[in-house]
């Protein structure tokens, strides 16, 4: 492709944007003010025709750089996929005519609004490059799963299936962990096909424990690798060429290279002697890990209790043991499924011990998730099982047994109940390294100096306690960073699997608590996520959320001043630092949010087709009135993942959008720029609305800590605004969900308002 841009421009007067508007006038302006050097129109642009048409300014006459007027970017992209060269799109269907209403009073907004879009959109594109790959590589196809239990050889079986070669690093001595421990599992499924729903019909029981099975199919497949007594001592490279020490519990060391990984690290059991109250000092008071060992050695026949090898003749479950409480020393969450196991449990004293045998599960708030639910709990029911709804007080010696002290919830009364044996329900804690953010986030605003004695000081406090598990190579720390808790980072809405350090994935219960059956189905969409990052970095290709994306942080090192903003605000890891102290960024573990580019205060930091360029030339390209006109103009920066949609969807849904806002959509708002607000600012704009996702602990941030970035940026902004002398309501941020189809417009509305009151911009005059 030839180094010299050429620009063509195509508007599309389909889907009644020619009824609405006048497209020579927009021809006019993409040539005229646009700078197009050609400019088509079409019925239909999107159709087999429009889109030859398009096809054929770039294969003939040698188009690199096209400007679309038609629908949103966000609509038709099967259609315009046109990736051999740099593309921008004026929103007109849903931007434009969908959001104002029809008569002649509105035509003359309407088309300023057109013509506002179009302008920005050509100006966008020129000063775009067609985005190139860094370089392109072999496919590694190699991927590493650090962990053995159910997740990490489920993932390897997986992965191996779609003809990847895994190896899985086990810190023990052989496969399984937990789960192989068990005595029986819990079935995968409710009753059986067929059954009738009924009370009287077979219900499930537990099922023999087929872990051994799973590891055969590891053992036996040729292209999984297995290191026992081993662990990753070191991990650099990024997603395509990771590589990794795997060092065994003799001190060897092997280097290998892979595509991807994935950690099923597990989890381990909740510390219950942290707690007198719950009496785990006796031996017949038994945490649920220790009941399955002691199920296990009697095999067929009779449970016995601990003290005195007699056959236990009444249990007590205490559920939630140590869970669900804010007192120090418990856990603060609940871990689901240790109702499922306690009936699992209790079915094996009435299997083992005879239907006499009296099981109680003493309960706050029974859970039954997943396939077996319901049916698993009446057949607990069916089997004798009493469920009593309490609230435990205490758990102490009561002779050779043990004693239950709790309030009745159902009757209202306290209850002494003694029994031979008492079983724990304990949570599971997740088996992560250290959070690399507990030190990191808190250094903003300290000198190099003080950041490095604190990261050594915690880092000192960290490593006595908490082991690493990936070793990573990485400026941001270690491990991969947590959301709370200590699971894994891994939001369930908009990122499943993923984690904040791109091509390594989660799975299993170190992302949240979960059964044998859960962590199979999680480790199979961590598998498929590796395979894909490998192959994507192949192609030097984004994975998520931009999936395909080939730009990535292009830097002007002479204008860096090692401020280290932009390496401390990634929010992935991308950016290392090189022997001189300098940015060093990492192309295929970028996720291409621009959060870097929106943290560098002296603009070094680009992208290809997404740069301070793109969009501040979409400001200054929109046509300000004077003040004599009396038509404001409010800048709207909208995530492209939430705000944008919000927006767009409004307007399918015949919402009306303020004719004076003009919106430009941002990758995140991470990625906004101070430059782009004082630009307004100073070319007249009224107002300003970013417009991004939810943050904090329940975040909609497909980068993750893009909206926080912003809001704490943006905290600063009013000093900015008091200098030019303007108010500093003004400048607003907002959460916005991808559902606030009705609240979206009404916040640019609510910026109307404000601008009425506080009056034009001075800098109009």
């Amino acid at each position: 492709m030839s180094d010299e841009k050429k620009f063509a421009a195509f508007i599309c007067t389909g889907c009644g944007i020619g009824d609405r508007l006048d497209a020579k006038q927009l021809e006019m302006t993409a040539t005229r003010d646009g700078k197009m050097q050609s400019c088509h129109s079409h019925e239909m642009l999107c159709s087999k025709e429009g889109v030859q048409l398009i096809r054929d300014q770039i294969d003939n006459e040698g188009a690199n750089h096209i400007m679309i007027a038609a629908c949103s970017r966000r609509a038709k992209v099967e259609a315009f996929n046109f990736t051999d060269v740099a593309m921008s799109r004026a929103n007109l269907r849903e931007g434009v005519i969908w959001s104002r209403p029809e008569g002649d009073e509105h035509q003359e907004t309407t088309q300023e609004m057109a013509d506002d879009y179009v302008r920005m959109a050509c100006a966008e594109v020129r000063f775009m490059e067609v985005p190139q790959p860094s370089e392109e590589q072999g496919c590694v196809e190699n991927i590493l799963i650090v962990g053995g239990g159910v997740s990490g050889m489920t993932a390897a079986l997986e992965a191996a299936a779609a003809g990847f070669n895994c190896h899985i690093v086990e810190k023990e001595g052989e496969l399984g962990g937990w789960a192989a421990k068990w005595h029986k599992r819990i079935p995968y499924r409710a009753a059986p096909e067929g059954t009738p729903n009924t009370l009287t019909a077979h219900l499930p029981d537990p099922v023999d424990n087929d872990v051994a099975d799973l590891i055969g199919q590891v053992e036996a497949s040729d292209k999984i690798s297995v290191h026992l007594n081993a662990r990753v001592t070191r991990t650099s490279g990024a997603p395509g060429r990771f590589a990794a020490d795997i060092t065994t519990e003799s001190g060897s060391t092997t280097t290998e290279n892979f595509g991807a990984i994935v950690q099923a690290s597990g989890w381990k059991p909740f510390d219950i002697d942290s707690l007198p109250e719950y009496g785990h000092q006796h031996p017949d008071v038994v945490t649920n890990v220790e009941l399955e060992q002691m199920a296990r050695e009697a095999g067929d026949g009779p449970i016995k209790r601990p003290s005195d090898g007699k056959e236990v003749k009444s249990v007590a479950f205490v559920q939630n043991a140590g869970q669900t409480s804010t007192k120090e020393g418990y856990l603060p969450y609940h871990s689901g499924i240790g109702d499922l196991i306690s009936i699992k449990q209790a079915m094996y004293f009435k299997a083992q011990n005879g239907d006499d045998c009296d099981t109680t599960i003493l309960y706050d708030n029974l859970r039954t998730p997943g396939a077996p639910g319901e049916d698993f709990y009446r057949a607990g029911q069916q089997k004798m099982v009493i469920f009593t709804k309490a609230s435990v007080d205490q758990v102490a010696a009561d002779g050779s047994g043990a004693k239950v002290k709790f309030k009745d919830k159902i009757l209202d009364e306290d209850v002494e109940l003694p029994v031979d044996l008492v079983v724990l329900d304990i949570g599971m804690v997740p088996n992560s390294g250290p959070d690399p953010y507990a030190a990191n986030e808190s250094l903003e605003g300290m000198s190099e100096e003080e950041q490095e004695a604190v990261k050594e000081e915690l880092e000192s406090e960290t490593a006595v306690t908490v082991e690493s598990i990936l070793n990573l190579d990485y400026r941001q720390g270690t491990d991969l960073p947590q959301l709370k808790w200590g699971f894994t980072d891994s939001h369930f809405i908009c990122f499943p699997y993923e984690t904040r350090r791109t091509g390594i994935y989660a799975a299993g219960p170190v992302r949240r608590p979960m059964d044998i059956k859960q962590a199979q189905d999680d480790a199979t969409g961590a598998a498929m996520k590796a395979v894909q990052a490998a192959v994507h970095a192949a192609h030097g290709e984004a994975v998520h959320p931009r999936v395909g994306d080939l730009s990535y942080p292009r830097f002007r090192k002479e204008g860096c001043t090692q401020c280290k903003r932009c390496t401390v605000e990634c929010p992935f890891g991308a950016i290392n630092e090189d022997e001189e102290r300098y940015p060093l960024f990492n192309e295929s573990r970028c996720r291409r949010c621009g959060t870097c580019m929106g943290a560098c205060p002296v603009r070094v930091i680009s992208f290809d087709n997404y740069s301070i360029d793109t969009v501040g030339q979409q400001i200054k390209n929109v046509d300000v009135p004077d003040e004599f006109e009396e038509k404001p103009r409010i800048l709207v920066l909208a995530c492209e993942n939430d705000a944008y949609p919000a927006l767009d969807q409004a307007a399918v849904s015949g919402q009306e959008i303020s004719p004076w806002a003009r919106v430009i959509p941002v990758r995140c708002l991470g990625s906004v720029s101070l430059s782009w607000v004082t630009d307004s600012m100073n070319n007249g704009f009224d107002g300003v609305i970013m417009m991004g996702c939810k943050r904090g602990d329940d975040y909609q941030c497909h980068f993750v800590r893009g909206s926080a970035m912003a809001a704490e940026r943006m905290a600063k902004v009013g000093d900015t605004l008091s200098t030019l002398n303007l108010e500093p309501e003004r400048v607003v941020v907002h959460e916005v969900a991808i559902t606030d189809i009705e609240r979206a417009p009404r916040l640019i509305k609510e910026m109307e308002d404000v601008v009425e009151r506080v009056g034009l911009s001075p800098f109009k005059f």
